[in-house]
């Protein structure tokens, strides 16, 4: 497993798990924070508290390892240090059906670990899709990541960020007007300037 984050040196990112967790940046940046679909984002990203974990894992075994030592890790870490932590797994999981069976294991792992209730896992995939929906439904964008991804939040974190934000309850609806408004085109010319990425 490589990993990157505040708490590491630059001699533990490769050229790939570099280049993963730039896009990965990059679409926090444009689309989570620009398009504040999360505004409880912001505030984690320019306080470098987000630990960034590209993941090795080739299967769902060698994921769910690297899980439960990142859930270790989180509850452990000092939150002002690492708030929050993104699994980021781009070889494991690349089918979202595959990867839709794993947030039961993941769920699993949280409870076999006695964290439930004081972690909880996110869900992000560049082919998310909402039962009900169409592929192409820009409603899906909402959970749509460069990568397969875990997202490892702290309950406290959540329940502090919603009582930050009284309108929480309101923020699905507002991503889907947002997004509608930006349509399927403009997603990707917010996020299509990979050249650029690769320059800096």
């Amino acid at each position: 497993m490589k990993t990157a984050s505040s708490t590491t040196s630059s001699a533990d990112i490769t050229p790939f798990s570099g280049e993963v967790i730039a896009h990965t940046k990059l679409w926090l940046e444009r689309a989570v924070i620009g398009l504040n679909l999360c505004p409880f984002a912001k505030a984690v990203f320019i306080k470098d508290q987000i630990r960034y974990v590209v993941s090795s894992a080739q299967t769902p075994e060698e994921l769910q390892a690297d899980l439960m030592a990142e859930l270790e890790l989180l509850q452990q870490a000092d939150p002002e240090a690492i708030d929050t932590t993104l699994l980021i797994h781009p070889d494991a999981l690349r089918n979202f059906l595959d990867y839709n069976d794993f947030l039961d294991v993941a769920d699993a792992a949280v409870e076999e670990l006695e964290l439930d209730g004081e972690i909880q896992v996110a869900s992000f995939h560049p082919e998310y899709q909402f039962a009900g929906t169409d592929i192409d439904d820009i409603s899906n964008y909402t959970n749509r990541a460069p990568y397969p991804t875990l997202h490892l939040l702290r309950e406290t974190s959540v329940e502090r960020a919603v009582d930050a934000f009284p309108d929480a309850a309101q923020i699905f609806d507002k991503n889907m007007r947002t997004l509608q408004q930006l349509g399927l085109d403009g997603w990707r010319k917010l996020l299509g300037e990979e050249d650029q990425l690769k320059q800096s």
